[in-house]
């Protein structure tokens, strides 16, 4: 009887400290792709700023509450903007950012092949 007593402690130690480890890999996720706002340039995961603390804490209750990462997301979208989101969704206002890539890769690409046909000629 003890050896199962002490086997369900044991599982539940483990079991809780697996659930530990899989909140940790979602918030180190959620706050790489959060800008801190005070910060130029640095994820709220790689900056110590008070406000990324801040953030940091705030992810960690969110999830704690239950909250999904698409829901933090959102959460943090609807109270900073999208601009907060290092990886903002495909609409009106991002279009531009999304396709400027593809476009610049094309005229680049129109460029260098023309300079080859001229230089053929």
């Amino acid at each position: 009887m003890k050896i199962l007593k002490l086997f369900l402690i044991i599982f539940f130690i483990f079991s809780f400290n697996h659930l530990k480890a899989n909140n940790e890999i979602i918030k180190n996720k959620i706050t790489k792709n959060l800008r801190c706002l005070i910060c130029q340039g640095q994820s709220v995961y790689d900056s110590d700023s008070e406000f990324a603390n801040s953030l940091k804490v705030l992810v960690d209750k969110k999830l704690n509450e239950g909250f999904s990462e698409k829901q933090i997301y959102s959460y943090f979208k609807d109270k900073y903007g999208e601009w907060i989101l290092y990886d903002p969704k495909f609409n009106k206002n991002t279009y531009i950012l999304w396709l400027l890539p593809i476009l610049i890769f094309l005229i680049g690409g129109a460029i260098i092949s023309k300079s080859f046909i001229i230089k053929k000629k």
